[in-house]
């Protein structure tokens, strides 16, 4: 009697027992590493966008911009609102990719061997994992602009929570929930699509390649950065609404409304502000967050062929 073949399984498509937890645990990793690294330029990025930004801000490149920052309010200043970031990132990221693997299985995007090509499943579950994973971050995201603020009131990110839900309500935390999605979908299923197709090209046989996945990801980065930038601005000005002492911005309702504002001030270039500052924190994000998900997912694979 011939002895039972054992199930194989490529890299991509992940064991059988492929847990949940670890899947989490992968993408909460991830995530934490994507916004620790960069967050000094997001940070500018964020003041860029106001739209008064602050001089301190307004220099002829990124470097001189952020040094100035530093030397102005000190170095300590360029990492205010990080713990935010922290908080969110962990459970947001193990939300999202924990749905990408999900809806990418359910909708075939796991089945056949490494080499075959689905992108409209990695499309769909990418655009899926934002939606639910951005209804658990955006509070956070709230309270992380608000304190990159120049000026910033705020002495904490409890601090920041309690004083704009009691002066602003709920509501605050989630004006820029329909702008984020607006913005994140397309982000995502752009960055899916890009992502899983360069990997098919750059890495036919699927296994686990860190400079495959590094280059990926920050390639597909990029280009959805720069397509999004004008939702991501927009954004922005509805998530720091609250401390800005111009009454027009501070009722700033919705997506159109917002948007009107920004054109009627600044033109069509106000929608493009912050994009140098934006992709050249997104391409090495991305890149960190897809390898140190594709690190933390080849980990867990290697321990359960061991068990």
């Amino acid at each position: 009697m011939a002895a039972p073949v054992e199930e194989e399984y490529d890299y991509e498509g992940l064991p059988p027992n492929f847990s949940l937890g670890a899947n989490m645990l992968a993408g909460a990793f991830a995530g934490i590493a994507e916004h620790s690294v960069m967050y000094p330029i997001d940070l500018l990025k964020t003041r860029l966008q106001i739209v008064q930004p602050t001089p301190a801000a307004v220099q002829q490149s990124i470097t001189r911009s952020i040094l100035n920052i530093s030397k102005v309010e000190g170095f300590r200043n360029l990492w205010r609102g990080l713990s935010s970031v922290v908080l969110g990132a962990g459970p947001a990221h193990a939300v999202y990719f924990a749905t990408y693997e999900s809806v990418k299985h359910a909708m075939g995007g796991n089945k056949g061997h490494a080499h075959e090509h689905h992108p409209l499943a990695a499309a769909a579950s990418g655009a899926s994992a934002t939606i639910v994973s951005d209804a658990l971050m955006n509070p956070f995201d709230v309270i992380k602009q608000r304190m990159q603020m120049q000026g910033s009131i705020y002495k904490s990110v409890p601090h920041c929570a309690k004083t704009v839900f009691r002066t602003e309500g709920l509501a605050a935390f989630y004006v820029s929930y329909p702008t984020t999605l607006c913005m994140t979908v397309p982000f995502t299923a752009l960055q899916f699509m890009t992502y899983e197709s360069l990997s098919k090209i750059l890495n036919p046989s699927g296994g686990y390649d860190p400079y495959t996945h590094c280059g990926a990801g920050a390639v597909a980065g990029g280009i959805a950065a720069g397509l999004t930038t004008p939702l991501d601005v927009i954004k922005t000005l509805l998530q720091t609404r609250g401390n800005s002492k111009d009454l027009e911005i501070k009722n700033a309702k919705g997506l159109w409304h917002t948007a009107g504002i920004i054109y009627r001030r600044q033109g069509t270039a106000g929608f493009f502000r912050g994009l140098k500052p934006r992709i050249i924190t997104t391409m090495p994000s991305t890149a960190i967050c897809w390898s140190a998900y594709e690190m933390a997912k080849a980990f867990f694979i290697a321990r359960n062929d061991r068990t």
